[in-house]
């Protein structure tokens, strides 16, 4: 499981406890002490939890989490927040953060909520990655290749996909074939669920 959490806190004594409380949970951190520094040092391969409190002198973690959804950041966010914040995170929540935790937080509580955010952000990236092969692989077909697998996909048979195209049978056949090994599959089930499985990578 992904291990990293990025913390960003104005208040030294809270980046101090979390630190400690997350290294004793197998979470290694990193700490900022303004949102402005986080962003300086911001790069889109960074995978983990983001841990953000709401309000900071300068720009504030809702300001923050604003400009990263900008450049794409996808992942996942717990805003640590006063009971007077409670409206803007649960705003927040609406434009995808992972959670709130209110201040004075329950230490566990928000140990266990970074546990599930960084499990959340494994599966994103796994399924990204995934997208990513699929989207490769199918790069490697050549036009009549997809003509075949959308029919092999529609569950037609050979002989009415080489009625179709006006090919041979066996043309078909060695067209299935291919389209199986670039694939990386060994069954037209198998290759269905992929795709199914990640229908955006299956756009041109």
């Amino acid at each position: 499981m992904n291990n990293q959490a990025y913390l960003v806190d104005d208040d030294e004594a809270i980046r101090d406890a979390l630190t400690w409380l997350l290294i004793s949970r197998g979470v290694q951190s990193q700490c900022w002490d303004s949102a402005e520094a986080f962003l300086a040092d911001y790069r889109a391969e960074m995978s983990g939890c983001l841990i953000l409190d709401m309000r900071m002198v300068g720009m504030t973690g809702l300001e923050l989490f604003d400009r990263l959804l900008e450049q794409g950041c996808a992942m996942p966010v717990i805003f640590l927040t006063g009971h007077a914040d409670v409206p803007l995170a649960v705003a927040a929540l609406k434009r995808g953060a992972f959670d709130f935790i209110e201040k004075p937080f329950n230490d566990n509580e928000l140990a266990d909520r970074v546990i599930e955010a960084l499990r959340l952000e494994d599966h994103r990236r796994s399924r990204s990655a995934d997208r990513l092969r699929i989207k490769e692989r199918l790069a490697t077909l050549t036009e009549r290749e997809r003509a075949v697998m959308e029919r092999i996909l529609a569950g037609k048979l050979n002989k009415v996909i080489a009625d179709e195209l006006q090919i041979a049978m066996r043309t078909v056949e060695v067209h299935r074939a291919r389209i199986f090994e670039k694939m990386g599959v060994r069954s037209a089930v198998e290759l269905a669920q992929w795709l199914s499985a990640h229908p955006s990578a299956d756009s041109r």
